[in-house]
């Protein structure tokens, strides 16, 4: 018999983080906690407020729910979840914790025994000029080769001069650049600014216009000077069906996976499946997770053996996270053995 308890967790940003839909102060997780009377695991339901498609007043219901339930097994879970995909991913990751022989150690690999890294990008939050641009700077010293900026909160121009300065100094073949504009475009003006932006040599742009604009996405897609990235547009569609009529239909360049929002592992895999199958590249980014919520994403993510950098490095954002073995070195995420998980803060 396996025993199943929750517990809620408040994530503090070291500094105010700015997106296109607010500045971030603090971050809500919960971690679920299993117990088979011999071995422990512990999954993270990474909900992001405001964001989630189960960000719904029944949250902590449905999670009671689940521990109340959890002997019908991950399997039969599962299905019953299809609208809490935070929860879905929580649960897999706990589970396969429970199942380890090293409740850390999910998925084993070169990774996961420090024998090989992960690329990743650095991400520039919104703020002034002058606080991006020390961003650029810090990230490209710190040995970044792909650098993701969030666009849309300030001036345009003054976010294509940010830009404009660093391909005046390094080339594509230096630097790989990546915008997200979290939807902050308008449908009438948004190719006018992907036009402007094709100036600067960018690999890609996540979400130029706002979820659920099907036909106008599907629009600009299909004319688009940049590869444009589905991000939000991929929360809240559950069925594969659904899944690939709207791949299908909009037909992006990319598509990027947050686990935590779209269900997981599982999720992850059929959305995978189906951008290749319809040509389209993928990476996987966290959503803010802790430490815990992260060593899942990477590990799994390694194990899909992408050659794009991934969206990884969001673990050093938080004053309160946890001790792990994971270290951002050199524009890469590694697992460092030698360095020990510590999870005290979670039972102050």
């Amino acid at each position: 018999m396996i025993k199943a308890t929750y517990k809620k967790y408040i994530l503090n940003f070291k500094q105010a983080s700015g997106t296109s839909r607010g500045v971030l102060k603090t971050k809500e997780t919960w971690f679920l906690f299993l117990n088979d009377g011999i071995k422990e695991g512990i999954g993270e339901c990474g909900l992001f407020r405001g964001l989630s498609s189960d960000d719904r007043p029944d949250y902590e219901e449905k999670l009671n729910w689940v521990c109340n339930n959890i002997n019908i097994g991950l399997e039969n879970l599962l299905p019953q979840l299809q609208e809490f995909p935070s929860i879905q991913f929580g649960l897999e990751i706990a589970f396969q914790s429970l199942n380890s022989e090293d409740k850390f150690n999910l998925f084993p690999s070169r990774f996961s025994e420090s024998e090989a890294n992960i690329p990743i990008n650095g991400l520039i939050w919104m703020g002034s000029e002058s606080f991006m641009k020390q961003q650029i700077e810090e990230k490209i010293e710190a040995g970044f080769t792909c650098i993701k900026m969030k666009i849309g909160a300030i001036d345009f121009q003054t976010e294509c001069n940010l830009l404009k300065s660093i391909r005046d100094s390094f080339s594509s073949k230096d630097i790989e650049l990546r915008v997200d504009a979290n939807g902050a475009f308008s449908k009438e003006n948004a190719l006018e600014k992907l036009k402007q932006l094709s100036d600067f040599d960018l690999h890609s742009i996540e979400q130029p216009i706002k979820q659920g604009q099907i036909e106008d996405m599907a629009k600009l897609c299909d004319i688009t000077p940049l590869p444009i990235a589905l991000d939000e547009e991929l929360i809240g569609v559950y069925p594969v069906t659904k899944k690939e009529e709207l791949i299908q239909t909009i037909r992006p360049q990319f598509i990027i996976l947050k686990p935590s929002l779209v269900g997981g592992f599982k999720g992850s895999d059929e959305w995978i499946q189906i951008a290749e199958q319809n040509g389209a590249g993928w990476w996987i980014t966290s959503a803010l997770e802790s430490n815990i919520g992260l060593n899942a994403i990477a590990q799994y993510t390694y194990n899909k053996q992408s050659n794009l950098p991934q969206g990884l490095g969001t673990g050093s954002l938080f004053t309160n996270n946890f001790d792990s073995p994971l270290q951002v070195k050199n524009g890469t995420l590694q697992y460092n053995n030698k360095l020990n998980w510590n999870l005290e803060l979670l039972t102050e």
